[in-house]
């Protein structure tokens, strides 16, 4: 399970959701062994708060994001799985619908379903150039760096969005505290100056 959350803090529920979302993924996978690969400072600190073990860690990328840190990962990945070390491959990330909304998605990476090849295309018997298995072989880690890239992205707009829809609320809480507050210091210092000038008129008249 890749799974990726922000570096930093500040940004609402968006850290939390994925981890909360991982850790049920994790419970109803109990009979598995599910290794997780922790992008970014929040998760990989939130599981090892919790004695979570983590396969590998990714921190400190969304700084300065590029499609080298995704090359990166989704090389370890395909490493792992050539290897047989894994047998399958999911990413949990926040996928970014609008400023004020994200969804979160966990999605197998690999392997390839059958889902993801078109079962209505054209029937041709293609030559090839090259042996099918030899493109094929070629292509796919490809696919995995743009997916691994894909979800980066995604996620590093969603945090932006989450963060800021957090500070709007922040700052909107801050200015409705500060015009209490304003109206609670006015009202004590009128009454303040109301007692004041009762003690004057009091003393004058007696």
């Amino acid at each position: 399970m890749v799974v990726v959350t922000a570096a930093r803090g500040l940004c609402g529920a968006f850290n939390t959701n994925i981890a909360r979302t991982v850790q049920a993924f994790m419970k109803s996978h109990r009979d598995q062994d599910v290794g997780l690969m922790a992008v970014g400072r929040k998760g990989r600190d939130y599981f090892r708060a919790r004695e979570i073990p983590i396969v590998e860690e990714h921190i400190n990328i969304f700084s300065n994001l590029d499609f080298k840190h995704a090359r990166v990962i989704a090389e370890r990945i395909i490493e792992l799985y050539s290897g047989a070390s894994i047998d399958a491959v999911y990413l949990a990330y926040n996928e970014f619908k609008s400023v004020i909304q994200q969804r979160l998605v966990v999605e197998p990476l690999l392997p390839l379903g059958a889902g993801e090849f078109d079962s209505e295309g054209s029937q041709v018997d293609y030559i090839y150039e090259q042996a099918p298995r030899e493109i094929f072989n070629r292509l796919l880690p490809r696919y995995v760096d743009v997916q691994v890239h894909r979800a980066l992205l995604e996620s590093a707009a969603s945090e932006h969005g989450a963060r800021m829809a957090a500070m709007d609320t922040a700052t909107r809480n801050a200015g409705e505290m500060i015009e209490a507050l304003t109206l609670n210091m006015n009202r004590i210092r009128q009454a303040a100056i109301t007692r004041e000038l009762i003690e004057v008129v009091s003393g004058a008249s007696a």
